[in-house]
């Protein structure tokens, strides 16, 4: 038993000693690194164009039948009044195969996702170190002289903010991919309309944003955690004076 409450030391102290450096050091040097990849042409662009990729889904050939135009039931036709209802009445091509292969993933984005992804990783593993930092340096629960705790529990606060904003990150990549896979599904559904293909091209220039905002925001999270625990760290590693008897 003595064993494990010495390891339980051990790891407690190792984790403050990270921390630590991590705020002192790390902080700094990773606002820097974020601060030039911001700065590159691959998060610079100007023109949202760039991002777009062709569809591998050609347009058909239109059919004929023996030259003469087939009056559909009412049923089939197009409702003009309610799109979300007239979808359903309006079949589209049954797709088994596209004839020219796989649809690939917007090569543009995957290449910015593959880069912006590890970074929310690290903001989430180093939110998680600051938060546990902190709550290790929370004293007992005592009566008065609690103005240092209350900035541990505010600071604590702000990192856990953070941790879960930087989580939902990855939840805004996976949403993207669905969403194109839907509308590039209509693509191959309605290969005719124009309106699909321009939503594709759309949804990647509004990914594009995104991502570079997601690495702004990125960013501008290492600075806050940096900032507010900086301007603090005396009363977060301290938060009770040992002289505070002495006052009364």
């Amino acid at each position: 038993m003595q064993y494990c409450l010495l390891q339980v030391q051990e790891y407690k102290d190792s984790l403050k000693s990270k921390a630590e450096d991590l705020i002192l050091k790390g902080f700094p040097k990773k606002i820097v690194e974020l601060n030039e990849l911001l700065e590159t042409e691959q998060f610079g662009r100007s023109d949202l164009t760039e991002v777009h990729q062709p569809l591998n889904i050609p347009v058909p050939d239109p059919v004929i039948v023996n030259s003469h135009v087939v009056d559909q039931p009412a049923s089939k036709k197009w409702k003009y009044d309610n799109c979300v209802d007239s979808e359903s009445e309006v079949p589209g091509t049954k797709v088994m195969a596209l004839p020219s292969g796989t649809v690939a993933c917007n090569k543009h984005l995957c290449e910015l996702v593959h880069v912006v992804k590890p970074h929310i990783r690290q903001l989430v593993e180093d939110a998680n170190l600051l938060k546990m930092w902190i709550s290790f340096m929370i004293p007992k629960i005592e009566d008065g002289n609690n103005f240092g705790v209350s900035i541990q529990e505010d600071t604590l606060g702000e990192i856990q903010s953070v941790e879960s904003e930087a989580a939902a990150f990855f939840d805004q990549i996976s949403r993207y991919f669905v969403s194109r896979g839907k509308i590039v599904s209509k693509v191959a559904k309605y290969p005719h309309i124009e309106d699909y293909r321009r939503a594709v091209q759309e949804l990647d220039e509004k990914e594009y944003v995104s991502l570079w905002l997601v690495m702004c925001e990125v960013r501008n999270r290492y600075c806050t955690l940096h900032d507010i625990v900086v301007k603090n760290l005396e009363k977060i590693k301290k938060p009770r004076s040992s002289n505070a008897d002495s006052l009364y």
